[in-house]
């Protein structure tokens, strides 16, 4: 869960979680629907899905309980290099060295390395490695982790507090801010789409589950085209929908924002009288809650109801 979400955000979910799958097997015999329910609002659902195939392979293939050497683990559905390292340092005390996006930090000021981010990653792993202590490693890696994300912070670190202030080259420059080195970032890309909301006369409407895998893999969704780079004409995509229905715009776009482009989705709204013959699921608006919707649909939603409630 604290992959690429902040502790704060993720404690009531952890504690939740928990609850509710306090164990490897209770996890691995969840129905992954509950699972990407609980995760929604944390984003990168690949991870929870991940996490689940991870503790049905660790019951299937390791009657339950985690192996203890990195390869082993990376072979389990999810696990990196990071995670593996982590979990054989804090867990099973193993010396691997352990490097997220703090250590990383707290290395390249210590030495200074201007090799810029992403092509640094081996440099800064060799130079983590070489300190990474045999005895208590575990206990190393979650100082040294907490030292980037709380004292060697990538703004105003507070080098007065740093136990290796004496050591580091970038604090002897007085611009300790400067490091890591970071590749100008490329242009985020546009793509488009076009979402369909179809009504049946009740008042449902339709939800599609969206592939395993892939972007927002498992999850459900108010269908749409595919997402390319070149907007879509409405005959066009009017011949993609889910249903041959007298298709009509909806004002407006729905604009989100994911880690590698951003996403422009107008959307079609009909009804259809049909709806045993589209496959699919039929939902009552009010009962949305109950599926596992990822935040761009949230944001359809909201959008489609608002313009139709005008």
């Amino acid at each position: 869960m604290l992959q690429q979400t902040t502790v704060a955000a993720v404690g009531p979910y952890f504690r939740d979680f928990l609850e509710r799958w306090p164990t490897v097997e209770a996890l691995a015999a969840a129905d992954l629907d509950a699972v990407l329910h609980a995760w929604q609002g944390l984003g990168y659902y690949s991870r929870a899905r991940n996490l689940h195939a991870c503790a049905r392979a660790v019951c299937q293939r390791h009657g339950g309980r985690f192996p203890a050497d990195e390869a082993s683990l990376r072979d389990l559905p999810g696990i990196g290099t990071y995670t593996s390292a982590a979990i054989a340092a804090i867990a099973f005390d193993k010396p691997a060295t352990v490097v997220d996006g703090n250590v990383e930090r707290v290395m390249a000021r210590l030495h200074t390395v201007d090799t810029p981010l992403p092509a640094a990653k081996p440099i800064l792993t060799a130079l983590a490695a070489e300190i990474t202590p045999h005895e208590r490693p575990g206990d190393y890696a979650q100082a040294v982790m907490d030292l980037g994300a709380t004292v060697c912070t990538p703004r105003n670190p507070a080098c007065l507090a740093c136990p290796w202030a004496d050591e580091c080259l970038a604090r002897a420059t007085g611009m300790p801010e400067a490091w890591p080195k970071r590749a100008a970032k490329a242009e985020r890309p546009v793509r488009h789409g076009v979402a369909f909301w179809l009504e049946r006369p009740d008042g449902a409407v339709l939800l599609r589950r969206r592939p395993e895998k892939g972007l927002l893999g498992g999850m459900m969704e108010i269908p749409s085209t595919p997402w390319r780079e070149t907007p879509w004409e409405t005959s066009e995509a009017r011949g993609v929908a889910p249903a041959s229905v007298d298709w009509q715009p909806l004002d407006g776009v729905v604009r989100h924002v994911f880690t590698h482009f951003a996403l422009e989705l107008p959307l079609l709204a009909g009804r259809t009288s049909q709806a045993g013959s589209i496959d699919g699921i039929w939902s009552p608006v009010d009962a949305f809650g109950d599926h596992a919707l990822p935040s761009l649909m949230k944001k359809v939603i909201r959008h489609a109801l608002r313009v139709r409630l005008k």
